[in-house]
């Protein structure tokens, strides 16, 4: 058998891309001191996978941003905006970040002369998730003159430099990884033109082919070509272009393994099984229930990867469970049986080792990359015969202990949620009569100003938070100083004019972390950070057991923020499904049951929000639609208990208390029959980068309840005009009655300073303003 690897995380160890590739942006470092710590990163990279044992090791996983964006320098796919007569690394830096450096006035490209001032940025590509996880790519833009070429030849100067580590290490092999030409242009996206995507496929086959045969008389065996869509239910078209791109690249002169992931083939595996490849990568966790399927139908004479190791989430793996599977398929694959993890492990943290301050025994029950690497080999050595009896043991011992364990399993929360049958997920009354009671209750003005919960998270702020978990500032200390924050942002806010308050969350490290750490059942690690995008990396919590609330988490600051204003102050939560869907979640049980406990965990705290005074009360459900299966065949039983978890967390208040919800950049259009079922009196959206196009959805369904359509964009230091948010409202208000808008900007402000966001309040504030007096004139000359 073969051990491969399909990527690995390339953010280095303790992030040390991420601090390099800042310090370039802001002129701190050289191109040159970039590229060292890049190579070091890959370097080391390859050697952990050598040591572990891989023989096929992974290149053109490493990216200064995304692979995605590595895959459209490659193939010239380069906007018109940020074209120039020959390529280099800044040109990828403003298709990601709308600027580089020398944009900035810092030192050029190739810092052997000075810049000469001369800005070439531009407005950033979108951005978007890849696939259904909480990694992002930059989209690819087809023009209307795009001419496929290869523009970057950064993939064959990693290719020799992995190639050189032959001559030590001579059991090794190198396999390029490249997006499949398929799943490239579905991700695409036009851009001022009315071309067919497909249409441009045999162009684009053209270059593919040009980098196949490069690699080969590089002396390259098997490339490694991922095609993902075949996850998704693709239209015919879509289909046949999978035909019709293999049969042109299966002419090159080297093996591709062709990879998917994510999901199962569905109705692709006879396609992908008479496709001219030499080998397929299937994932046989998230595949699951097609995996004996594909066992018996790919073609013996073919290589078949199977990923058993789960490269998304951070559980060690039954390797008795995996073994017995993989016995299956090795009678009728013999040494075409490859092991692999499930997908690329830029999903996982890299390294469990310096986790010196988790519980010993959940970091008994963990594996991350580089472990994960170890558990490839002992099923490879274990199918060989030469089984390592002692650790099959222990990874035997762990994974009962896990099922057993006292420290994962809660008989109270188990018995709380057996009885979710006994708690009534709808309101007691319609939203009719509940807007009326509201409407009387908090006696608000038409176009009704708040924010979305977060004001800027302050260098001063930030300190007092590392202080006091350092045992620098004793907890009497933290309080008073947060405190002091809380009362800071009510002022300014009494100052600004604003309707709705918000305490700002001074103590808030982050939306999922803040809650996590004050639930039993959730874990934090000191260094398990995975690459969001670009230099941003994320360290997802982990739900490692049942969850409960101990006690409550945001009466305390709520409470005292209320008491500092006459003015409605809105408590702040995070729902359930962005919880879950944002931390690496136990896998023992399913994902519906653990996003239940939280959101019975969540409506407690509800509840005494509610009776502790606060009567208008926001529950953040950013992740709804990120969540979605990447079947819409699945999507149904998703959203019914996705929907549900929301109704059963904000079911129990009084018919004039307000739930308020927010849901960042998505589209609504497949789910706003779900969204109106979750019932809340007011969801705010992210509308403003797409001048309200966004709001169609809730046009075209005819939402019933209050709509509060982003005005400006909180994302961009730019300050909004008055007249711009006031045109943007009016856009909304020619199909949504005045009585259900709010005005409010497209999400949280933590990320922004307080110089941008006084006067974008300010000016908000004042559009509201201009808004009630254009009604109340309209309402006269009626």
């Amino acid at each position: 058998m073969t051990t491969h690897n399909l990527g690995y995380p390339r953010i280095g160890d303790l992030r040390e891309l991420k601090f390099t590739t800042e310090a370039y942006w802001k002129g701190e470092k050289t191109l040159a001191e970039l590229e060292a710590q890049a190579r070091e990163i890959r370097y080391r990279n390859f050697r952990t996978q050598i040591n572990a044992g891989i023989e096929l090791i992974p290149v053109n996983d490493f990216a200064y941003y995304d692979q995605v964006l590595n895959m459209s320098t490659l193939l010239g796919v380069i906007p018109k905006r940020f074209r120039q007569a020959e390529y280099d690394v800044e040109v990828a830096f403003r298709m990601a970040r709308g600027r580089a450096p020398s944009d900035d006035g810092h030192h050029c490209c190739n810092h052997n002369h000075q810049s000469t001032g001369e800005s070439k940025a531009g407005y950033a590509g979108a951005m978007k998730k890849w696939f259904d996880t909480n990694y992002h790519y930059i989209v690819p833009e087809l023009e209307e003159d795009t001419e496929f070429a290869v523009t970057d030849n950064r993939l064959f100067a990693e290719v020799a430099e992995a190639l050189a580590l032959k001559q030590d290490a001579r059991h090794i092999d190198f396999k390029p990884v490249l997006i499949g030409p398929v799943t490239y242009l579905y991700l695409a996206e036009n851009k001022g033109t009315i071309i067919p995507k497909l249409s441009r496929l045999p162009a684009l086959l053209k270059v593919y082919t040009q980098i196949l045969q490069k690699l080969a008389d590089q002396g390259i065996n098997w490339v490694q070509i991922d095609e993902p869509i075949l996850g998704l239910e693709l239209h015919e078209e879509w289909k046949a272009a999978l035909k019709v791109a293999y049969d042109t690249l299966s002419q090159a002169p080297l093996k591709l393994l062709l990879a998917t992931y994510f999901e199962s083939l569905g109705d692709h595996l006879e396609t992908v099984c008479n496709l001219p490849v030499a080998g397929l990568h299937y994932d046989g966790l998230r595949g699951a229930k097609q995996l004996n399927e594909v066992i018996a139908q790919f073609p013996a004479d073919k290589v078949l990867s199977i990923g058993l190791i789960d490269g998304r989430n951070i559980w060690k793996t039954d390797l008795h469970a995996a073994i017995d599977r993989l016995e299956t398929a090795k009678v009728k694959f013999a040494d075409n049986l490859w092991i692999a993890p499930s997908c690329s492990l830029i999903h996982a943290p890299v390294n469990l080792e310096v986790e010196d301050k988790l519980n010993p025994e959940l970091k008994s029950y963990l594996a991350f990359a580089k472990q994960k690497l170890s558990e490839i080999k002992l099923l490879d050595d274990a199918l060989n015969g030469k089984t390592d009896e002692l650790a099959l043991a222990a990874n035997r011992q762990a994974i009962k202990a896990k099922a057993q364990s006292k420290l994962i399993h809660n008989p109270e929360v188990q018995a709380r949620v057996a009885g979710l049958d006994q708690i009534a997920l709808d309101r007691s009354v319609p939203y009719s009569i509940r807007a009326a009671l509201q409407k009387s209750k908090f006696n608000l003005p038409l176009f009704p100003t708040t924010t979305i919960g977060s004001f800027p998270q302050t260098q001063g702020i930030r300190q007092t938070r590392r202080q006091f978990k350092n045992g620098a500032l004793s907890e009497a200390q933290y309080i008073e100083a947060m405190q002091a924050e809380i009362r800071d942002a009510c002022e300014r806010q009494q100052r600004i004019g604003i309707d709705v308050f918000v305490h700002g969350e001074p103590e808030r490290n982050d939306m999922v972390e803040y809650f996590g750490e004050q639930l039993d059942g959730y874990a934090f690690t000191q260094y398990g950070w995975v690459q969001s995008y670009g230099s941003r990396c994320v360290k997802p919590p982990i739900i490692y057991g049942d969850v409960s609330r101990p006690k409550p988490m945001t009466v305390f600051w709520s409470q005292y923020a209320q008491n500092q204003t006459d003015k409605i102050m809105k408590g702040m939560l995070t729902g359930a499904v962005t919880m879950l869907q944002w931390s690496f979640v136990r896998n023992d049980q399913s994902r519906e049951q653990t996003c239940n406990q939280i959101a019975l965990a969540l409506r407690d705290e509800v509840l005494d929000l509610e009776a502790a005074g606060i009567h208008m009360i926001q529950i953040d459900e950013a992740a709804l639609r990120e969540g979605l299966p990447l079947k819409k065949s699945d999507w149904a039983d998703y959203l019914r208990w996705a929907v549900n978890s929301f109704r059963m967390t904000t079911s129990g208040v009084a018919n004039d208390t307000q739930i308020h919800t927010h849901m960042c950049y998505s589209e609504f259009n497949d789910i706003i029959e779900a969204v109106a079922q979750m019932d809340a009196d007011v969801i705010t959206i992210e509308t403003s980068k797409s001048q309200m196009k966004l709001l169609d959805a809730f046009v075209d369904f005819d939402y019933p309840n209050e709509i509060g359509p982003g005005v400006y964009d909180i994302h961009s230091p730019n300050i909004p005009t008055v007249e711009q948010m006031v045109n943007l409202i009016q856009k909304a208000a020619q199909n949504i009655p005045a009585e259900r808008l709010w005005v409010n900007p497209d999400c949280g402000l933590k990320t922004r300073g307080w110089k941008e966001t006084e006067p974008a309040l300010t000016n908000m504030v004042e559009a509201a303003k201009v808004l009630r007096k254009q009604f109340e004139e309209q309402v006269k000359s009626a």
